[in-house]
């Protein structure tokens, strides 16, 4: 219940403060948010498959997007950030579109 009404709160304070991405990170946002849910996602499926750890799912989400980030970033020092950050997103969406399916399955029985 905590994280659900920490989770409110960050979007009501996302929308009245309007907070400004610096020009150099904006590259790196839609790789951080991907990131991110795929540790949603992935904890929802271990939450319904009984087997959720917070520190487990805390773990996951900071290293998910700091990987994702560091990634593009040395795709961008080596000059095909675009690429990396393409692979990036493909891969993470498998495994967001894999953990979709696994709980609707839990959720729909189908």
């Amino acid at each position: 219940m905590i994280a659900v009404l920490g989770l409110l709160l960050g979007i009501l304070v996302g929308l009245f403060l309007e907070p400004s991405v610096p020009e150099p990170l904006q590259a790196y946002l839609p790789i951080a948010v991907v990131a991110a849910l795929d540790a949603v996602f992935g904890g929802l499926r271990a939450f319904l498959d009984g087997i959720f750890d917070d520190r487990v799912f805390v773990v996951s989400f900071v290293s998910n997007v700091l990987i994702a980030g560091v990634i593009v970033y040395l795709g961008d020092q080596l000059g095909v950030g675009g690429q990396l950050s393409t692979g990036v997103i493909v891969v993470l969406g498998i495994r967001i579109f894999s953990n979709v399916a696994a709980i609707r399955r839990h959720l729909f029985h189908a």
